[in-house]
Parts: structure tokens; sequence; C-alpha cells
């Protein structure tokens, strides 16, 4: 997939209308993000910020939850969507980046994901935050926008990873993630995108294709 004329203009708008775009979970500490970053899987970064800050009082460190068990932090888990597997991913994680990454959230994607309850996505988005890694991380709203955008035809999460790391410059990757995202879950949403405020509709499949029903 090649850089078009589109992409530019494209790209153009999202410098515009979001210069400081950055990840809406709340965090004091790479530790802290990768914490946060897990649970908000299938779940809002809204309800994650009103987890974590007891999470993030009660645990400092990998070391103090490294320390902790089950019963302990299930409770301060719970009101977060699958909280049995996100628990156990925590205290393994935790205990894993003691023992084998001494106490360091690791800069390397492969590294990241070796850690209990990390993915591909959430290792992108640690690598992109903290170490400013020229990635970016494919959720469903960035695959959407994508699709809608003409930016990718991927069917997987890696596909649109791919086409997008060859439209997007290096050096805009980081923050292009959090334009993709903030315009999907405001602007572009799933059901009933908000077309009416877009300045992006002359680039949209979704509209092309709308208008011809």
């Amino acid at each position: 997939m090649s850089r078009n004329k589109d992409t530019e203009r494209i790209l153009a708008y999202f410098r515009q209308e979001m210069p400081q775009a950055q990840t809406e979970l709340n965090f004091d500490s790479p530790f802290h993000l990768l914490v946060a970053v897990i649970l908000s899987a299938q779940c809002t970064d809204k309800r994650v910020n009103l987890t974590t800050p007891a999470i993030f009082e009660r645990f400092a460190t990998p070391e103090s939850l490294a320390e902790s068990d089950f019963d302990t932090v299930f409770p301060l888990v719970k009101s977060i969507s699958y909280p049995n597997s996100k628990t156990r991913h925590l205290l393994e994680m935790s205990k894993m980046l003691v023992e084998k990454f001494n106490s360091t959230v690791p800069s390397d994607i492969d590294e990241l994901m070796s850690l209990p309850g990390v993915g591909r996505k959430t290792a992108n988005v640690i690598a992109s935050i903290i170490y400013d890694k020229p990635v970016i991380a494919v959720d469903t709203h960035v695959m959407r926008v994508s699709h809608r955008l003409g930016l990718s035809s991927g069917k997987t999460p890696e596909a649109v990873e791919k086409d997008l790391e060859k439209l997007i410059q290096e050096k805009e990757r980081a923050i292009a993630h959090h334009w993709l995202i903030l315009h999907g879950r405001y602007v572009c949403t799933a059901r009933a995108p908000h077309c009416d405020k877009c300045g992006l509709n002359p680039y949209c499949n979704f509209i092309l294709s709308s208008s011809l029903d």
C-alpha cells in the first residue's frame, strides 16, 4: 500500500485537530501503565481509570504486587471485565517482571509479549507510550477507522498494523495510534458514527457506501 494524496490529507487533518493526542489511561509509572493496559482489554478507559487508583496505591511496585495473592487483588479488579483472568494475569506478570526483568518493564516487543496478559496490541501500546517506539497498536477502533478511511483493508490487526506502518512515517506512528483510536472512540463510532462532526467525510468509505444504499 503506497502513500497517496488522501493519506496526506487525512494525516494533515489529524495534525491540526489533535496535535497533542495521547492515551486517556491514567498512570504514574511504566509499571502502572502496564497494569492499566492489561485491565483495559475489552473494557473502557473510563472504567479502568475509576478502578486503578486503589490498585496503584496498594501496589506501587512490581514487587508488592508479586508478593500479593488472588484474594487480595480480586476485590480491586472485580468491577473490570473478566476480573478472574485479569487478576491472575496481573499477579503472574508482576512475578515475571521481578524474576526475569529485574522489576523493569521491557522495551522489546517480544519480551513484553512474553508477559502474562500482554498481547501484541498491549505490547505496542507500552513500547509506543513509554519508549517512543515507532509502532502502532491496532484495536477495534483503529481497525474500523483504518477501513473506513481506506488506510487498510487488512482483516487482522497485524495486517492493518503493517499497512499503517507503510503509510505513516516512524516519527508520527506513536501519535497516529492515538489519532485513530480517539477518532474511533468519539467520532467514527461503530454504530451511528457522528459523520456530521467529521472533517474526513471526503475520504470515508462508510459515507460513500451509505450514499449508494
